[in-house]
C-alpha cells in the first residue's frame, strides 16, 4: 500500500471531506469542502477542474458510467453537473423552493433523485431531460436512500419512514421505523439455489444501534439485528460474498453476520480490531479485501480470512480520521481527515508484463525478468536487472525494461545466455507505456511519443528521434502502440493518428466524438480496437477510416485491456479483458452484411490475474506472484472435444457449435454436426455459411441434411467472381431482400434487382428498379402488379396499372389483349359499366365475357350480365341471369341449349313466384327437383296422388316429410306414419303417435323396422296406458322377457287366450328357468286357483324344445280330443308331435305311435267306407272296436258302423261279435232305432262264418301274417303300416308320401289318391305323380320308430 499523493487546501482546514470517486473507472476524484467548490482531480492528484457553488456542496454523485457528476448546494435550488468527457459543465433548476439533501443517481439508467429538508422529491431524466417532482414524499428531511438493480428507490428519512418508489416516484410501500434510518442499501440475501437473483432486501440502521433488513415486496416482514452493547454505535456496514454483513461499531469492533434464515442473528466472526476507536469502514469487491480506520491507523482485512489483517498503516493526523472510499476496481483507496485533509494510495500496483507474437516478458521477481515462449517451446531466459521495473516492452527481437524516465534495452541471442545488454535511454519525462518493434521504441510520457531507431552497438545514439504530436494544439496522447511498419496513437481530443515508422509521415487519421485512452492493433496493424474515455470499444480499420469503424457490442466498462489471438488461422479473433472476465470477441470481416464484430462469451477470470497472451483459444496470464498460468477460454470448448472432455447433450453441442460459428471455426462445426448434429444444428451451420459467403460448405452442408433445393441453388451461383453480386443470391436466400437488392445494385449485374423483386412480386419496389434500369420492363410489371392490385382488391390502382400496361405494339398482341381485359373489369367494377361491357364485347376472349359477367352478376346488374354471357355463348349463366332479371321469353329461348342442372330449379322458382304453379311443377320435375315438385303438388296443386306417388318413386326424405304433414292435417294417422318413417323422422312419428293416441296404429307401421329402442319406446308408452297385451308383445320384442311375461299374465281375461299363447312364446325365447316356472305355475292354477287349457302346457314344452314333456302333454290332449270326440284334431296333434320328435330324432313313445295308429285307422276307415270299400272300411272298424275305450264318446255309433260293415264284407262272426257288446245294458239303448232291429236280429240268429283275412310277408323277416296285423308274431318286430289302408307295409309295393314319408303301399296308394287330392295322414295336397315306388325299402325299415 502506497500513499501517492495527498490533497490539502487553506479554503477546506478545519472542517470534514466530502469526496467521491468516478464510477466505473475512478479516473478522477471529487472532493468539497467548506469553500462552495468542487474540486476534480485525476488519479495523480493533479487538479482537472474547479466547480463554483452558489453554497456549500451538500451532496454530489457519479452517474453509472462515471460520465457525469452532479452535484447540490446550500440555499440554491439548482443542480450543477459536469461532464468527465468532455469536461463541459451545466445546470438546471430543480425547482425545489426549500434546500436540497440528498442526490443519488439510479444504477441502471440516467435517472437521478434529489431530495430536500421537507420531504419532497424530484425524479430527473438526464436522457429525456424531464422532471417529475413529487411533493410530501415524506414530512421531514429526506436524509439518506439507495437504488435497486430494479431500478427502484428506498428513501429514508428524519420522520423515521422508509418508503419504496418506482422510477417515477410513484410510491410503492411505506413503513415507520423506531428511530431515524441512515446507510441504506439494497442487496439479496443467502438464498438456496434456483431463487430468483434480485435486489429483493433493504438493509438500513436506525438510530445507529438496530440493523434491520426488509423484503421489498412486505415492507412488513422485517427483520431486526440487535449487538451488544460494549461494541458501540454501528458506524458502517457492508455486503459481501453471498448474503454476509460485516459490521463495523464505533469501539473497534467487528462482527459478521449471514443472512440465510437457518443462520440469521448468529454472529458468525467477532473481532476487536481498533483498541480504542472505528472511525469508517469500506469494502472492495474487486480486491476481495476490507479497510478499517481508527486510532490514527488504516488496517486491510482479506475477506475470506478476516482475522489475517495486513498492511497495518500508521498515520500521523493529529486532527483525527474520517471517512474511507475505494475506487470499482479497488487500485485506489481515498481516507479523508477532519480537519481537511485528504489522502490516497495505491492498493494494487499494476503488474509489468507484455507480450509480441507468442514471446512473454514479465517480471519474474523484484530484480528479475523472464522471456519466454510457451508456443514454439522455447526455453525461458531469465533476465536480471538493475532496478525493480514499472514497465516492461517486448519486441520481435529485443525487451526493455525502466522506471521512471529510463529504460534499459535488451538483444535476445542464441547465445549463452540468450540475450545481451544493449545499453540505457533517457526520456524527457516519467514514461507511462512502450512500445517496441524490431527497429524502434516508442516511449509515452506526459502527453507525448517518442519514436526512435536503437542500434545494437550503441543504443543511446539517438537516430531517427521523432516527438508526437507534432502540433501541439492537436491534444494530449493519451495512448499509442507500434507494429512492425505503423505508430498509432490516440489523443485526449479523440484524434486516432497512423504514422508510417520509415518516414514518420501521417498515414490516416480518425476522429472520435471523445478522449482515446486505449490502443491495441493487431499483429499486422491492419485492425486496431480503441477504447474511449467514456469507456466503449471501438474496431477501427486504420486504411478505412470512414467506413469501418465499428462498436464493440456488449462492452463492458470496467475492460482494462485487449488481446489479439497470434494463431494464424484466428487473426480476427481478441479478447477484452478486466479484473473479473474474459470477453471473446470476432471480427467476421466478409459477410453478406459487410465487415462485423461479434461476442462470442466470456470466461472467468481468477483474482489478481493479467491476460498478456492468446493463442488459438488459451490464454497466458501473469499472476501477481511473478508466474504464469494456462487459461483455456470457455468459448472456445469446442475444441476439447477430441479429448473426450466433452458432453453431446444437445444444449451444450448447441452452445458449442454457435461459438465455432461465431469464432468461424466451420470445419470444426461440420464435425460437430456429424457427430450429433440436430435438423436445427444442420440449419443454423447452412445459415452461417451463408452469411460468410462459403458457398463450397455450404453446399456440402446442405446436401447432407437433404435440402435439394439449397444445393442445387447454391451451385448455380458457385463461381460467381462479384462479391457484391454473390452476397446479393446469398442474402436472397436468406430472405434478406433489402440487402440484396443494395447489394445486386451495387454489383455488376443490377438488373438481378429487378429479377428478384418481380419474383418475389414486390411490385412498387420492381416499378422503381425498372425506372432506372429498364424502362421496357415497366409495361410487363404494370401489367402483372395489377393483376396482383385486382387480387387484393385495390380496383382503383388496378385499372391505373392495366392502362399503363398497354404497348400498342403488335409484337405484343396477347399482352396488350390482357391488358385491356384487366381494363373492362377494372371500369365495372369502378361503375363504369358501359365501358366495360363494351369493351368486354369487343375483346376477342370468350373468357373474358364471363368474368365481366360474373362481376356484372355480383352487382346485380343482371341484363348486362347476361348480355355478355350470351355474347360468350356461355348459355347457362346467360339463363340464370334472364330468370333473376324475369326476362322469361329468353329463358325459354336458352333452356333447349342448357347443361346445367341448376337453372332448371332457377327458372321453376322463378315461374312459382309469378304464380304459374303447374307450368313450375313441370319444370320442378325437368329438373328432377322432387322435393320442391311434391311442395308444388301439396301446397298449390292439391294434388296429393301424385305426390305420393313420386315419393313412393324417389324415396325423397324431404318429400315424404311433406306428405306426411299434409296426411296429418287430414288426421289421416296411418298413411301420415308410414311417411314420417319413409323420411326417417322415426321419433316425430312417435311423438304424433303419443300425442294423438294412435300408437298401436305406429307400432303396426314400424313394426318391420324398428329397433330395440323403439320397441322399448312403445311398451314403455303402452304400459303407462295400461294396455297389458300390446306392452308385453312389444317387451318381448325388445328382449325385456320378464317384463313381457308379467303384462301378459295381467291381462284381463278378454285377452287371457292369446296373451297365454304370447306368453309361452316369450318364455319359449326368454330360456329363463325363473319365467319358465312362473309360467307353468300359473298355467296349472297355483298363480290364481284356475287351471289353464293343457294345450298351453303343450305349447310351452314345445317353445322349449322340450320334446319328451311335449309329446307327454300331446297324448294327454290327444286323449282328452278323443274322449270329446274331436278325433281329426287328435289325429293331427299326435302326428304333428310325431314329426317333431322324428326331426328331433327322438324316440317315438310307444303310446303315441299306437294312438296315432288307431286314429289313422279311424279316419281310414270313415275315407274307405264313404267310397263303398266295406272290407277295408270293416277291417279299419275292427281294429277301432278293438280300442273301443279310446272312442268313449262314440262307442255305440262306432260298434254300430263296425257291425254294419262287417256284415256288409261277409265277416259275420265279426258282426255278430260287435253286435252282441251292443246288446250290453248301457249300449242298447243308445243304438239308432234304424239299426236296432236287425242288430238284435243278427244277435238272435247268429252267423259265425268269417271270410278268411289273406296274409302278406313279414317285411323284416318274410313270415305270412294277416295283412292288418302290425306286430310280427315270428320276429316280434311293430310293422310299419300303409298310410292308405292302414295293413303293414310290403317290401315289394312301398312308397311314401312326398310330404310326411309316412309309408304306404304304393298300389294302393295311387289308388286312393284317385278319389282324393290330399295325403290321409298329413292333409296336404298330393296327386299321382308325385308318388314314386320306392325299390329298396331298407332305409326306412332301419328307423326305429
Amino acid at each position: 500500500m502506497k500513499n501517492i499523493f495527498s490533497l490539502s487546501d487553506r479554503a477546506w482546514a478545519g472542517s470534514g471531506l466530502l469526496y467521491k470517486w468516478q464510477r466505473t473507472l475512478g479516473k478522477y476524484i471529487a472532493v468539497a469542502g467548506q469553500d462552495n467548490s468542487v474540486k476534480i482531480f485525476d488519479q495523480n492528484g493533479t487538479l482537472k477542474t474547479r466547480l463554483d457553488l452558489p453554497g456549500r456542496c451538500v451532496g454530489m454523485d457519479w452517474d453509472k458510467d462515471g460520465g457525469i457528476l452532479a452535484a447540490i448546494a446550500a440555499k440554491s435550488s439548482f443542480i450543477l453537473f459536469w461532464n468527465a468527457f468532455h469536461n463541459e459543465t451545466f445546470q438546471i433548476d430543480s425547482g425545489m423552493r426549500e434546500q436540497m439533501s440528498f442526490i443519488l443517481w439510479s444504477k441502471t439508467s440516467p435517472v437521478l433523485a434529489v431530495g430536500t429538508v421537507k420531504g419532497n422529491l424530484l425524479i430527473y431524466n438526464h436522457q429525456s431531460l424531464y422532471k417529475i417532482p413529487i411533493l410530501g414524499k415524506h414530512t421531514k428531511k429526506i436524509s439518506c436512500g439507495c437504488w435497486s438493480a430494479q431500478n427502484l428507490l428506498a428513501l429514508g428519512s428524519d420522520d423515521n419512514t422508509v418508503s419504496i418508489s418506482n422510477e417515477d416516484g410513484n410510491t410503492i410501500r411505506q413503513t415507520t421505523l423506531r428511530g431515524k434510518p441512515s446507510d441504506m442499501c439494497f442487496s439479496m440475501m443467502k438464498t438456496t439455489e434456483g431463487s430468483p437473483k434480485e435486489d429483493s432486501t433493504l438493509s438500513l440502521s436506525v438510530d445507529k444501534k438496530i440493523l434491520m433488513l426488509f423484503n421489498v415486496h412486505d415492507l412488513d416482514n422485517r427483520i431486526e439485528l440487535t449487538f451488544q452493547c460494549h461494541y458501540g454505535d454501528i458506524v458502517s456496514y457492508s455486503w459481501y460474498g453471498d448474503g454476509y454483513l460485516l459490521i463495523g461499531f464505533s469501539h473497534g469492533y467487528f462482527v459478521v453476520v449471514s443472512t440465510d434464515i437457518r443462520e440469521i442473528g448468529e454472529e458468525l466472526y467477532q473481532a476487536r480490531c481498533h483498541e480504542d476507536h472505528l472511525k469508517s469502514m469500506a469494502i472492495s469487491v474487486a480486491l476481495n479485501k476490507a479497510a478499517s480506520c481508527g486510532d490514527n491507523c488504516l488496517k486491510f482485512h482479506d475477506l475470506s480470512e478476516l482475522s489475517d489483517v495486513s498492511n497495518d498503516i500508521g498515520l500521523n493526523e493529529t486532527e483525527g480520521l474520517d471517512l474511507l472510499s475505494w475506487t470499482d476496481d479497488g487500485q485506489l483507496l481515498a481516507i479523508s481527515t477532519q480537519k481537511g485533509t485528504l489522502h490516497v494510495f495505491l492498493s494494487k500496483p499494476p503488474i509489468p508484463g507484455d507480450s509480441c507474437g507468442t514471446r512473454l516478458v514479465y517480471v519474474s521477481s523484484s530484480l528479475e525478468v523472464t522471456v519466454c515462449n510457451q508456443v514454439e517451446g522455447e526455453s525461458p531466459v531469465v533476465i536480471e536487472v538493475d532496478v525493480e521495473p514499472s514497465f516492461i516492452a517486448a519486441g520481435p527481437d529485443h525487451i526493455a525494461v525502466g522506471m521512471n524516465n529510463r529504460a534499459w534495452f535488451y538483444a535476445l541471442v542464441e547465445q549463452e545466455h540468450g540475450f545481451s545488454k544493449l545499453g540505457a535511454f533517457e526520456y524527457l519525462g516519467t514514461v507511462s507505456h512502450m512500445c517496441l518493434n524490431s527497429d524502434y521504441a516508442a516511449a509515452l510520457f506526459e502527453g507525448k511519443v517518442q519514436l526512435h531507431m536503437f542500434d545494437d552497438g550503441n543504443p543511446e545514439e539517438k537516430k531517427s528521434t521523432k516527438l508526437f504530436p507534432e502540433d501541439e494544439r492537436k491534444g494530449s496522447i493519451l495512448c499509442h502502440a507500434l507494429t512492425a511498419d505503423f505508430l498509432y496513437y490516440g489523443t485526449d481530443s479523440g484524434d486516432v493518428e497512423c504514422v508510417l515508422v520509415e518516414d514518420c509521415g501521417p498515414v490516416s487519421s480518425y476522429s472520435h466524438c471523445v478522449g482515446v485512452r486505449r490502443l491495441f492493433p493487431d499483429l499486422n496493424g491492419t485492425w486496431l480496437v480503441f477504447i474511449d474515455e467514456r469507456n466503449s470499444g471501438f474496431l477501427l480499420c486504420p486504411a478505412n477510416v470512414k467506413d469501418s469503424c465499428f462498436e464493440l457490442p456488449n462492452f463492458s466498462p470496467t475492460i482494462t485491456g485487449v488481446l489479439w489471438d497470434n494463431w494464424p488461422t484466428d487473426r480476427g479473433v481478441f479478447v477484452a479483458y478486466d479484473n473479473d472476465k474474459i470477453y471473446t470477441y470476432a471480427l467476421h470481416k466478409t459477410t453478406i452484411y459487410g465487415p462485423q464484430v461479434v461476442m462470442v462469451g466470456s470466461t472467468p477470470l481468477l483474482f489478481s490475474q493479467k491476460p498478456l497472451l492468446l493463442y488459438n483459444g488459451d490464454v497466458i496470464c501473469q499472476t501477481a506472484s511473478g508466474k504464469i498460468i494456462q487459461l483455456a477460454l470457455s468459448t472456445h470448448f469446442f475444441m476439447k472435444r477430441s479429448n473426450g472432455t466433452t458432453t453431446n447433450s444437445q444444449p451444450g453441442l448447441s452452445l458449442q457449435l454457435s461459438q465455432a460459428l461465431m469464432l468461424k471455426r466451420f470445419h470444426e462445426a461440420l464435425d460437430l454436426c456429424k457427430s450429433t448434429g440436430s435438423d436445427e444444428d444442420w440449419a443454423e451451420l447452412g445459415k452461417a455459411c451463408l452469411v460468410h459467403m462459403e458457398v463450397e460448405l455450404a453446399i456440402q452442408v446442405y446436401r447432407i441434411s437433404g435440402n435439394v433445393g439449397m444445393v442445387l441453388s447454391l451451385q448455380s451461383i458457385e463461381g460467381t467472381e462479384d462479391r457484391d453480386l454473390l452476397a446479393g443470391h446469398l442474402a436472397m436466400f436468406k430472405c434478406d431482400y433489402n440487402l440484396a437488392e443494395n447489394l445486386y445494385l451495387s454489383s455488376s449485374r443490377p438488373s438481378a434487382a429487378l429479377e428478384m423483386r418481380k419474383d418475389l412480386l414486390h411490385w412498387d419496389s420492381a416499378l422503381s428498379l425498372a425506372e432506372r434500369l429498364a424502362e421496357d420492363q415497366i409495361p410487363f410489371i404494370c401489367k402483372d402488379y395489377a393483376v396482383h392490385l385486382e387480387f387484393i382488391g385495390d380496383y382503383v390502382n388496378a385499372l391505373t396499372h392495366y392502362e399503363k400496361g398497354v404497348t400498342h405494339n403488335e409484337e405484343f398482341q396477347e399482352h396488350d389483349e390482357a391488358c385491356q381485359g384487366g381494363v373492362a373489369r377494372m371500369s365495372i367494377r369502378m361503375g363504369d359499366i358501359r365501358r366495360g361491357a363494351t369493351q368486354a364485347i369487343q375483346h376477342p376472349s370468350r373468357i373474358l365475357k364471363k368474368e365481366c359477367g360474373a362481376i356484372l352478376e355480383s352487382m346485380k346488374q343482371f341484363p348486362e350480365a347476361a348480355q355478355l354471357y350470351e355474347e360468350g355463348q356461355y348459355c347457362d349463366e346467360a339463363a340464370s341471369a334472364y330468370i333473376r332479371c324475369k326476362n322469361w321469353a329468353k329463358v325459354r329461348e336458352l333452356l333447349p341449349r342448357v347443361s346445367s342442372p341448376k337453372i332448371h330449379p332457377q327458372y321453376a322458382k322463378a315461374i312459382e313466384a309469378d304464380g304459374r304453379y303447374k307450368d313450375a311443377a313441370q319444370a320442378f320435375e325437368s329438373a328432377k327437383d322432387w322435393e320442391n315438385m311434391i311442395r308444388v303438388l301439396l301446397d298449390h296443386l292439391n294434388n296429393p296422388e301424385e305426390a305420393v306417388q313420386i315419393v313412393k318413386e324417389t324415396q325423397s326424405i324431404s318429400g315424404a316429410k311433406m306428405v306426411a304433414s299434409f296426411f296429418l292435417q287430414l288426421k289421416d294417422y296411418p298413411t301420415a306414419f308410414s311417411f314420417l318413417l319413409l323420411s326417417k323422422s322415426k321419433e316425430e312419428a312417435f311423438q304424433l303417435a303419443q300425442q294423438h293416441g294412435q300408437m298401436e296404429v305406429y307400432a303396426d307401421i314400424i313394426d318391420s323396422e324398428a329397433t330395440v329402442e323403439d320397441y322399448q319406446s312403445i311398451a314403455l308408452y303402452f304400459e303407462r296406458e295400461k294396455k297389458h297385451l300390446q306392452a308385453g308383445k312389444f317387451f318381448q320384442k325388445c328382449g325385456r322377457y320378464s317384463r313381457a311375461l308379467k303384462h301378459y299374465l295381467t291381462c284381463p281375461n278378454i285377452d287371457d287366450s292369446l296373451a297365454v299363447e304370447m306368453a309361452v312364446e316369450t318364455v319359449g325365447q326368454a330360456k329363463d328357468s325363473s319365467l319358465t316356472n312362473q309360467l307353468i305355475n300359473y298355467l296349472i292354477g297355483e298363480t290364481d286357483g284356475i287351471p289353464k287349457d293343457v294345450k298351453y302346457l303343450f305349447r310351452l314344452y314345445m317353445a322349449l324344445q322340450q320334446y319328451k314333456e311335449a309329446a307327454q302333454t300331446a297324448v294327454i290332449i290327444a286323449r282328452e280330443a278323443q274322449f270329446a270326440g274331436n278325433y281329426r284334431n287328435a289325429h293331427d296333434l299326435l302326428f304333428s308331435m310325431y314329426m317333431e320328435l322324428q326331426s328331433q330324432k327322438i324316440k317315438i313313445p310307444a303310446e303315441m305311435a299306437t294312438n296315432l295308429m288307431i286314429l289313422h285307422s279311424f279316419l281310414l276307415g270313415q275315407i274307405h267306407v264313404k267310397k263303398g270299400d266295406h272290407l277295408k272300411g270293416a277291417r279299419m272298424l275292427i281294429r277301432v272296436s278293438n280300442n273301443i275305450d279310446m272312442f268313449p264318446t262314440h262307442t255305440v255309433p262306432i260298434l254300430t258302423s263296425a257291425v254294419i260293415e262287417c256284415h256288409r264284407a261277409g265277416l259275420r262272426n265279426s258282426a255278430f261279435n260287435f253286435g252282441v257288446m251292443l246288446m250290453r245294458p248301457e249300449y242298447r239303448q243308445k243304438i239308432d232305432p234304424k239299426y236296432k232291429k236287425k242288430i238284435e236280429t243278427m244277435v238272435r240268429r247268429p252267423d259265425t262264418s268269417e271270410l278268411e283275412e289273406g296274409t302278406t310277408p313279414c317285411p323284416f323277416c318274410t313270415f305270412h301274417l294277416p295283412q292288418t296285423e302290425l306286430l310280427c308274431s315270428s320276429c316280434g318286430n311293430n310293422l310299419p303300416y300303409c298310410i292308405a289302408t292302414g295293413r303293414h307295409m310290403l317290401t315289394e309295393d312301398w312308397s311314401v308320401c312326398p310330404h310326411c314319408e309316412f309309408p304306404a303301399l304304393y298300389s294302393q296308394f295311387t289308388l286312393l289318391l284317385e278319389t282324393e287330392s290330399v295325403c290321409p295322414m298329413c292333409s296336404e295336397s298330393l296327386n299321382v305323380k308325385q308318388v314314386k315306388k320306392i325299390l329298396d325299402c331298407s332305409p326306412y325299415l332301419m328307423t326305429d320308430q
